[in-house]
């Protein structure tokens, strides 16, 4: 059993209460439980109401104290919160009759005077105790931290992201949520007076289970596990006279990055893809394209080496449908026609691995992509998403933003879009061979519109997070399309006969 983690800190003054509970908000998630213990007027209730404060962005929110309710839940944004105070209750039996149960599913929970509960807890928790601590001030209190199970690591990371944020010069901003991606990946606002950044919070990935050939899927399709491939990727792209963000500070062991924040200007709307904003994003993937481009990279830690999109890459991605997709449909498929579903694929991934190979961003579409309308050319786009770069077709790219997984891009304006790509990769380089790239275009798009189907499936059934389910018709759709062009008659077939529409 590992043994919990344990930390003590001083909150000299209210400020730095208010700073160590916008610390934990940005660490706790949905159905954490916190709890605060020591003597009246130790500052729980002070600091619990802080904490509510800090996750609902608002320093004037109405948090009374729920020592006559109990119990006080509150509807925020990031998710439900219920702060409990157990003062008044003399046995754990009474919890019952509050209808604790219910209130706290999926929520994160405060409890304080948690003795009242006679043990009865989550192993994994974090326990804050609080102590008067009047040699260091009037309204100085002495934090003790315990963090139990999984918090035991939460809480090690939380007080060394302190420290780089101290050391790097932004120790007392506000910190604002931000939404992130399907990854572990965390991502933060900073503000502080006119200053604005985004902090990354990446801990390394350990690895998964072994899949194939005693290695885990992250390994086989090149997924990054640390932040040096977003740090090399990041300097080679402003290199190419790109706008991804500016780096300030970094630790790569601990997978902390401070970035210039481009702002939240998007190239979609309320109506889908705004089509000037989607000709300057075919514009960047055009330049990027138009020259050969270095497979290695350098960054703070040595050379860094984009893994090439290989065959095994390629295929244990499309194996997704096979795996997630299709037996969320309730559908077997037999061993032998999975075998003919990647004999299929074979060939097709051959003429891949034969084709140019130039940087594949991987990610290259809406959610990753802000709209800097005060740049000039390509740097009007800016591009934040790219440490799972490798080396490979240009054609992936193209397809992820004209077929983006996220908003959908209608058929005339993929095709203008398309049409623009070619216009200046023709002017850059007379030899670009259009029907070439298309098929390229087409086989890719359908590889990475069969992943998808698998990855949203999977974040479903494994990961809790259904909202991705919405995008599947879209994606099917996006399938559909690609597998029209006849390099692709036999994947088609098999599709058609076999995989369900969402």
């Amino acid at each position: 059993m590992t043994e919990p983690y344990r930390h003590t800190m001083l909150l000299a003054n209210e400020a730095a209460t208010r700073q160590f509970a916008m610390d934990l908000a940005m660490a706790v998630q949905a159905n954490d439980v916190v709890t605060l213990a020591g003597d009246l007027g130790a500052g729980k209730s002070t600091l619990a109401r802080a904490l509510v404060r800090a996750l609902a962005e608002d320093d004037k929110l109405e948090v009374p104290s729920p020592s006559f309710a109990l119990v006080q839940p509150y509807d925020l944004p990031r998710f439900p919160v219920v702060h409990a105070d157990l003062y008044r209750v003399i046995s754990p039996d009474e919890i019952t009759e509050l209808g604790w149960d219910e209130v706290s599913e999926n929520a994160l929970l405060v409890v304080e005077w948690p003795d009242r509960l006679g043990g009865a807890l989550s192993g994994d928790r974090l326990e804050i105790e609080l102590v008067l601590a009047p040699g260091q001030g009037i309204n100085a209190r002495e934090a003790r931290f315990i963090g139990h199970g999984t918090w035991g690591p939460r809480l090690a990371r939380m007080v060394a992201l302190r420290v780089f944020l101290d050391n790097a010069g932004w120790g007392g901003s506000l910190r604002r949520h931000l939404q992130g991606d399907a990854s572990s990946r965390a991502y933060e606002r900073l503000l502080d007076g006119q200053r604005r950044a985004v902090l990354m919070n990446a801990p390394k990935k350990p690895d998964g289970p072994p899949v194939r050939n005693g290695l885990p899927y992250s390994r086989i399709a090149h997924l990054a596990e640390d932040m040096v491939p977003f740090v090399a990727m990041a300097e080679g792209l402003r290199d190419a006279g790109l706008s991804s963000p500016e780096i300030e500070a970094v630790d790569l062991d601990q997978g902390f990055l401070i970035l210039e924040d481009l702002g939240a200007e998007g190239v979609v709307d309320a109506n889908g893809p705004i089509a000037e904003r989607y000709m300057a994003a075919v514009d960047v993937l055009a330049l990027i394209h138009s020259r050969p481009r270095p497979a290695t990279l350098a960054t703070p830690k040595g050379p860094y080496t984009l893994p090439a999109y290989d065959r095994e890459a390629l295929t244990i991605e499309i194996e997704l449908l096979l795996d997630w997709y299709i037996p969320r449909a309730q559908t077997r498929i037999p061993a032998s026609e999975k075998h003919v579903f990647l004999q299929h694929w074979a060939a097709l991934f051959a003429e891949v691995e034969a084709a140019p190979k130039t940087w594949v961003l991987r990610d290259f579409h809406s959610p990753n992509l802000i709209w800097l309308s005060e740049r000039e050319g390509v740097e009007k786009i800016g591009v934040i998403d790219f440490q799972d770069a490798m080396m490979g077709p240009a054609a992936y790219d193209v397809a992820s933003l004209l077929q983006d997984a996220r908003v959908t891009v209608p058929e005339a304006l993929e095709l203008q879009l398309l049409s623009r790509y070619a216009t200046q990769r023709k002017k850059d380089d007379p030899s670009f061979d259009m029907a070439a790239f298309a098929r390229l275009y087409a086989i890719m798009g359908a590889q990475r519109a069969t992943k998808i189907l698998g990855i949203f499936a999977r974040l479903d059934q494994r990961d809790g997070k259904p909202a991705y389910l919405k995008h599947l018709p879209r994606i099917y759709a996006y399938l559909q399309r690609c597998l029209a062009h006849p390099a692709l008659a036999e994947v088609k077939r098999w599709v058609d006969a076999r995989v369900p529409k969402p």
